[in-house]
């Protein structure tokens, strides 16, 4: 792999993580009459910087070809906007957010977290590269931005007046070839004691309950704490403090501020950070295990399914999300396992999923068909699913998923 080189620091990239094959964008969803087309594909393989411990995936395709465009509209999952509402709540009381205040977010999507600022009477702007979901947020009462957010947006912004209190950044971070272009554009756009929040899955969740299917070629990047923070630091900006949240399997909320802004530092970034230590994240031989991990658990699901078939039984799936993408493309699974996968977003629904082609239903097909068993794709919404899901248990239907290890509930 020579003439890779890491996008944190600038080091080559010569050590791999995780290879997961050959797959589609994961979520280049496939409209139904595009079946017998076929799909661009790009290796999917993660590498660990041996210098600076970032770990990432080779670009192959750019943020405006994945992104200008998009098939995610966060508005359409409860606990997720439970969540966000909890964000706007906390961040009111802690910052003193009022009327003569202003919250930017970048990747705002379709609204879903700053329309809670709205409600409570405080200024916001959303900044969002996809045309489509934007205009939901604008049909939801949130003046939104459309463009992708760096170093030249942000002085746009700042000299249009949007200087911000507050800037919230959830799973974008990820999301970004160009970290140091991305980071720098918040320095420009906070107030001198304006706060920046950076919410994203963990790395350290991801290794220790083998989270593969959170690898996919829209995610650039996979973040610990430890990385994040010299990344902040080069880019003039300072991690004061950190939260743990259970969202998308474990993530962290990461605070960071002007270099010079009087934030105190908590002692929760020194903890975290010597979890991550004591984790291995900073040693190479800390990823030794990932990727055989990885196998046992393609070979537990296809064992099962092909069981399951063998009975006479009937799998179908539920949440055409971009994990689940990942997760059936690296196991080889199509729609002769799993007939159909559910899903509550209108704007998925008769599509085909990318690469398995696996259709996409609405949750009240799905349970018209009475499955055996249903697979829940996004296991970080388990909980969600089986309450909104629970019917199927009047003819004996029972739950599958398959991270960190294969459970039949």
């Amino acid at each position: 792999m020579s003439g890779l080189h890491c996008r944190g620091c600038g080091a080559p990239l010569t050590r791999t993580v995780v290879d997961l094959g050959l797959s589609p964008l994961a979520n280049a969803y496939v409209p139904a009459d595009a079946a017998g087309r076929g799909e661009r594909v790009h290796p999917l393989r993660a590498y660990l910087c041996e210098a600076c411990f970032l770990v990432q995936l080779e670009e192959f395709e750019t943020p405006e070809a994945i992104f200008s465009d998009y098939a995610y509209f966060s508005g359409f999952s409860a606990g997720w906007l439970a969540h966000a509402e909890r964000y706007a709540r906390a961040m009111q009381a802690r910052l003193g957010l009022t009327a003569r205040s202003k919250v930017v977010e970048v990747a705002s999507n379709d609204g879903y977290l700053l329309q809670y600022f709205v409600a409570a009477g405080i200024p916001v702007l959303g900044v969002e590269p996809a045309a489509n979901v934007a205009r939901a947020a604008v049909d939801r009462g949130v003046p939104t931005e459309v463009a992708f957010f760096g170093q030249r947006t942000a002085a746009r912004l700042k000299a249009a007046g949007h200087e911000a209190d507050l800037i919230a950044a959830n799973n974008v971070l990820a999301h970004v070839p160009d970290l140091h272009g991305f980071l720098t554009g918040f320095r420009t756009l906070l107030k001198p004691d304006g706060v920046a929040t950076f919410e994203f899955p963990h790395l350290l969740r991801m290794i220790a309950e083998r989270q593969f299917d959170t690898i996919y070629h829209e995610h650039f990047s996979y973040l610990s704490l430890g990385v994040v923070a010299d990344l902040a630091a080069r880019s003039g900006l300072r991690v004061f403090d950190v939260e743990e949240w259970p969202t998308h399997g474990g993530s962290l909320r990461v605070f960071a501020c002007h270099a010079a802004a009087a934030h105190p530092a908590s002692p929760a970034v020194a903890r975290v950070l010597a979890d991550e230590r004591a984790a291995g994240l900073f040693d190479a031989s800390g990823y030794d295990a990932f990727a055989e991990a990885v196998i046992d658990i393609k070979c537990e699901t296809l064992t099962f399914l092909a069981t399951a078939r063998r009975e006479g039984k009937t799998v179908l799936g539920y949440g055409a999300a971009a994990k689940g993408n990942t997760f059936l493309n690296y196991c080889g699974i199509g729609p002769e396992l799993v007939g159909a996968v559910a899903d509550r977003s209108p704007h998925k629904q008769g599509m085909l999923l990318p690469g398995s082609r696996i259709p996409i239903v609405s949750p009240e097909a799905l349970l018209a068909r009475r499955p055996d068993y249903v697979l829940i794709l996004p296991w970080n919404l388990r909980d969600e699913v089986m309450e909104q899901m629970a019917a199927i248990r009047a003819w004996g239907g029972r739950f599958v998923t398959a991270i960190p290890r294969l459970s039949v509930t």
